[in-house]
């Protein structure tokens, strides 16, 4: 396989962790809204709780795929990043508020009025960012970022705010939000707790199917070549298949309350949507005028992309293992405390 494949490859690789992890954090921030019922305040309390050691840890996959499209794939970025840059400012503002509402409120003042003022920004921000992430994706799926030499001429508004794009926004934000309530299932021992969020899980699980149907309509119009690979391409078949049984098998052992394994199907039916994505509109980084071939760095930087991607996972997967270890290991002690 050559250079840029396995950049492409590791770029996927970079987004599928993103949505797998850091697309838990952003539902969180959706059942944090929701709370409800007389359990309120625990279910926001496990929520922290459950995202508080590691959500500022999981953009570091973001970063990474960011990095990769700017290193080896410039023409690519510079697309995106201009014909996109009123929502991707907008996504990024949306973190920054996030995370600074998050901190703020555990920190800050705490009277209920403090408390709720920044509950709602750390909501409000974690609905809208990724809804804007999924809006992007839609836009460089869809065809309608179009570029004259190296030259935007779409304009900046059109691609992001088309149906299609703005539905695929909308299966991003339900995603997140089955991820979430899935996740925070196996994340605490008390069963009024679990069955709450099983009965979110549930929710959301059928709200991503309306969702889904409804991108599946759009894109034969607002997104020819994602429907092509959707109906046509073998891998792309596979990937979806492989999704549909990853989706039953969550529904299932949410019904069957096996929590743990419930998770780690719904991290695999993320992923996999993610993957078929990417498998669907291959060759193109930005349909339908910039393929990965096209865009590649020269052969030269491409090694050491390669090498430093090495270097840097011998360092980055070690110490998350850790992390995660460690926080895990101090929530067993607390609960047998």
């Amino acid at each position: 396989m050559e250079g840029e494949l396995w950049l492409g490859a590791a770029m996927v690789a970079a987004f599928v962790l993103y949505a797998v992890f850091g697309g838990a954090d952003f539902g969180g921030g959706v059942w944090d809204l929701l709370a409800s019922g007389p359990r309120r305040e625990e279910q926001r309390a496990l929520i922290a709780k459950a995202i508080g050691p590691v959500w500022e840890v999981n953009h570091v996959w973001l970063i990474i795929g960011v990095v990769l499209l700017f290193a080896a794939f410039p023409p690519a970025f510079a697309a995106v990043s201009v014909a996109l840059h009123v929502p991707l400012t907008l996504f990024l503002l949306g973190v920054v508020f996030r995370g600074t509402a998050f901190t703020f409120r555990t920190y800050d003042a705490r009277g209920d009025a403090v408390q709720r003022r920044w509950g709602r920004v750390f909501s409000i921000a974690s609905i809208l960012s990724p809804a804007l992430l999924g809006a992007c994706v839609g836009a460089v799926v869809s065809g309608a970022i179009r570029l004259e030499g190296r030259v935007v001429v779409s304009g900046f508004f059109g691609a992001w705010l088309s149906p299609f794009a703005l539905s695929v926004g909308a299966l991003a934000l339900c995603l997140f939000a089955f991820l979430a309530a899935v996740y925070l299932t196996a994340e605490t021992q008390e069963r009024d707790l679990q069955e709450d969020f099983r009965r979110r899980a549930l929710f959301a699980g059928m709200a991503v199917f309306v969702a889904a149907f409804g991108v599946l309509l759009l894109a034969r119009s607002g997104a020819p070549r994602v429907w092509s690979g959707l109906t046509s391409s073998p891998f792309a078949l596979l990937l979806h298949g492989a999704t549909a049984v990853a989706a039953v098998a969550a529904f299932a052992l949410l019904l069957a309350r096996r929590y743990w394994p419930a998770r780690i199907a719904a991290a695999a039916q993320v992923g996999l949507i993610v993957m078929g994505w990417a498998a669907s509109q291959y060759p193109f980084l930005v349909v339908p005028d910039i393929t990965v071939q096209g865009a590649a760095a020269a052969p030269a930087i491409q090694r050491v992309l390669l090498w430093a991607l090495a270097a840097g996972a011998l360092l980055i997967v070690p110490s998350l293992v850790l992390l995660l270890r460690v926080f895990q290991s101090s929530d067993r002690e607390a609960f047998r405390d």
